[in-house]
């Protein structure tokens, strides 16, 4: 049986403009091929924040310019970053693959994401997203319910909750695809964030940490191994002072004590030290590393990255 990995890309390894995109994509293609053609089954998710927040700028700034047009919602937001960096992505491997004689199909699956309504992250928002308002026009976004945040004198931004996931709603297709040897891509930007309503998904005003989903994603589909990509080659203890220590491996009971401790800070490294946790849950047969991407495929080996095992 080929072994399972979830690929969690940041946002190094996307770009943030269009052109940057389609570069980035094409590098990142490279990384993944080394790792499809050692024979592993991939599933990758990846970080969305540059490609929504200029999604979302730009339909608030439409509808701004056109009122009697109707807002567009965050998971719509959502939704459409997860096709078009999925649209780069897919296009990039398969091109990439297809150059060193390798036939699989690279498929991008729209996905969402459940979360619990009753969530304390949506009692205290903190994410911010969207475009610089000024006094007048953080008023009327108030007046809708929306919650706001003095960014900067007279400068307002929007802000929304980030909840934990709970469950990836199209799981059993990712699965499917993955059991017949296909490249996925999923989970991107940590999934729409979608309530459950009976037989109905509602959207959600939120964003989910992409590390978490990427966690949970490996959880479900019984990975063997989670690769989170970021902007450094390893975890650091007191990171950014001179006392900075680089850490080549950690177990999950000395993780939970740096978290314990503070050492890693939220927003960046906390989420995807929480979702190697989450991950492993004790498994001695699972195992994450946390790294950069020009060491994905020395970290995999072991010679390169922090590795977190139980």
């Amino acid at each position: 049986m080929k072994k399972k990995i979830v690929i969690a890309l940041g946002h190094r390894a996307l770009g943030t403009t269009l052109p940057e995109q389609k570069r980035a994509a094409r590098l990142t293609a490279v990384v993944l091929a080394d790792l499809i053609e050692k024979d592993y089954r991939i599933v990758i998710t990846h970080s969305n924040g540059p490609q929504v927040g200029m999604i979302h700028t730009a339909m608030s700034e439409f509808y701004r310019i056109y009122p009697d047009y109707t807002p567009t919602p965050m998971t719509v937001c959502s939704a459409m970053s997860q096709g078009y960096i999925g649209f780069d992505l897919q296009n990039a491997i398969r091109s990439e693959l297809l150059s060193r004689g390798i036939y699989k199909t690279v498929s991008t699956i729209l996905t969402q994401v459940s979360v619990d309504p009753y969530d304390d992250a949506f009692y205290n928002p903190t994410k911010k997203i969207g475009r610089i308002m000024n006094e007048t026009e953080a008023e009327i976004e108030e007046k809708k319910g929306n919650h706001i945040v003095e960014v900067s004198e007279g400068k307002f931004r929007r802000v929304v909750a980030a909840p934990k996931p709970t469950d990836i709603i199209e799981i059993d297709a990712i699965r499917a695809l993955l059991d017949a040897d296909q490249v996925v891509i999923a989970s991107g930007g940590g999934g729409i964030p979608v309530l459950k309503q009976g037989h109905n998904l509602k959207g959600a005003s939120a964003i989910i940490e992409k590390d978490l989903t990427a966690g949970l994603l490996a959880e479900q589909i019984d990975a063997d191994k989670l690769i989170i990509l970021t902007g450094e080659e390893k975890v650091y203890l007191n990171y950014h002072t001179p006392e900075a220590r680089a850490l080549d491996v950690m177990t999950v009971e000395e993780a939970k004590d740096y978290i314990a401790k503070g050492e890693f800070e939220e927003g960046t490294i906390l989420p995807k030290v929480e979702a190697a946790i989450s991950f492993i849950s004790g498994n001695t047969e699972r195992t994450a590393i946390i790294t950069d991407h020009a060491n994905a495929l020395k970290a995999n080996k072991g010679k390169a990255g922090t590795l977190i095992k139980a």
